[in-house]
């Protein structure tokens, strides 16, 4: 095998970080199949030649397994003649188990197979999520497809689709989980699996679940729908706990760690070593709550908020979710149909409204919250407002009235 010539690649592996490049000359100079080599030698070199010429080289076009309609990222090279063995290079995504949970034997058994059919390179795990299988021949993703599929494994989105969903590690590791993340996440992708393998909308929709407030699934700035788990009552507070915290670590560390570090001011620590929260100010930073773990802990009351429209930079700048539902209880299984049910809701309005390669934030932005809420049939709540006004003129004729409507909605669905 005539290896490439690759000098600029080589100076990414300089440095103090690992280098993507190191790995694929491993594949190339290591693994023991020939075909590998192979496939790694040609696609350092058509790699070392974009950067040559600071232009890419692969296309789309249209690979798929029989009865769907996504899930493979088509890549064919248009500098395929010069680098044979890797003119196509085809992603496969599939879809990882709630909150990432997988044994070691399924791992290898993925690994193993991909090493046959595929190139060797996998990522765990990609943006949306799911398991990157990167490097297939158009005849060998049917046959990587349909092992996988035969020990339980399905494609994830890819399009303009449902995308696959994002749960945390949730309560299995994680003492500040508030809801059962791996059953939100389960009921959604089940409910929407058509939409996952066909691509039907404007554009993509994105389900991410975290467990807290913390949202270690980044669901709020990146999920069309994000579900973070939440509490309604009082944080709960250990006092001997909080005690024991400040005989180790000192009162300056708490004052200077935790109570001037609260965003609303909402801390306070007296004489007698007792901390003191205001829990009307509490805005659940979890700041206070993973820096003193064993004293602090979210209140009994648990549930989750809905955010709607999160999302990175597209047409307009990276958007933040917008609260739809404030506060929902998950304690039957009447209550998770619920939250299905407006999934499905939302999903037929973005189906219907938006404008083609539009997100969901997008949509809202264009059309307006409000005229958003009636078509989803959510009752607007002061909860939903994102930015105060700050003009003062305002009119406060009517107010008392309008916040009494408010009030006996509230108690009437009490």
């Amino acid at each position: 095998m005539q290896k490439h010539e690759t000098p600029m690649l080589d100076e990414l592996e300089n440095g103090p970080w690992p280098s993507f490049i190191s790995g694929f000359k491993r594949l190339r100079d290591d693994h023991p199949d020939k075909r590998i080599n192979l496939v790694a030698n040609d696609l350092l070199g058509q790699l070392e030649h974009s950067y040559e010429t600071r232009k890419g080289y692969w296309k789309g076009g249209t690979v798929s397994v029989f009865g769907y309609g996504g899930g493979i990222i088509p890549r064919f090279s248009e500098v395929g003649h010069a680098f044979p063995e890797s003119k196509e290079f085809h992603t496969l995504r599939v879809q990882p188990p709630p909150g990432n949970y997988y044994t070691s034997d399924i791992l290898r058994q993925m690994a193993d197979d991909w090493e046959k059919d595929g190139s060797g390179l996998i990522t765990f795990h990609g943006q949306t999520g799911n398991i990157m299988f990167i490097g297939a021949t158009s005849d060998n993703t049917q046959v990587f497809f349909d092992k996988i599929n035969g020990y339980g494994w399905d494609l994830g989105g890819a399009g303009p689709c449902v995308r696959t969903g994002m749960s945390c590690v949730g309560a299995a590791r994680c003492e500040q989980s508030c809801c059962n993340e791996h059953k939100v996440h389960r009921l959604l992708l089940n409910n929407f699996q058509d939409d996952v393998h066909r691509p039907a909308l404007p554009y993509k929709f994105k389900f991410k679940i975290s467990g807290c407030p913390n949202d270690c699934m980044n669901a709020i700035e990146r999920a069309d729908f994000a579900v973070i788990g939440t509490w309604k009552d009082d944080m709960k507070v250990d006092q001997e706990e909080v005690k024991a915290f400040i005989s180790l670590k000192g009162r300056q560390y708490i004052t200077d760690n935790v109570i001037t570090r609260c965003p609303t001011n909402a801390l306070s620590l007296s004489d007698d070593d007792t901390l003191n929260v205001d829990n009307r100010n509490c805005v659940r930073c979890m700041h206070c709550l993973n820096v003193m773990t064993k004293a602090l802990s979210p209140g009994d009351d648990k549930g989750v908020i809905i955010l709607i429209g999160g999302k990175r930079t597209l047409k307009i700048g990276d958007l933040m979710g917008t609260v739809v539902v404030p506060f929902m209880k998950l304690d039957t299984e009447e209550d998770y149909e619920e939250i299905v049910e407006l999934a499905e809701n939302i999903i037929d309005f973005f189906a219907e409204n938006a404008l083609e390669h539009e997100r969901t934030g997008e949509m809202i932005e264009r059309i307006g919250l409000v005229n958003f809420l009636e078509g989803i049939e959510v009752e607007v709540d002061p909860n939903m407002v994102s930015d105060p006004r700050s003009i003062n003129y305002i009119r406060m004729d009517e107010w008392d009235q309008e916040a009494k409507k408010w009030f006996d909605n509230q108690a009437e669905s009490a």
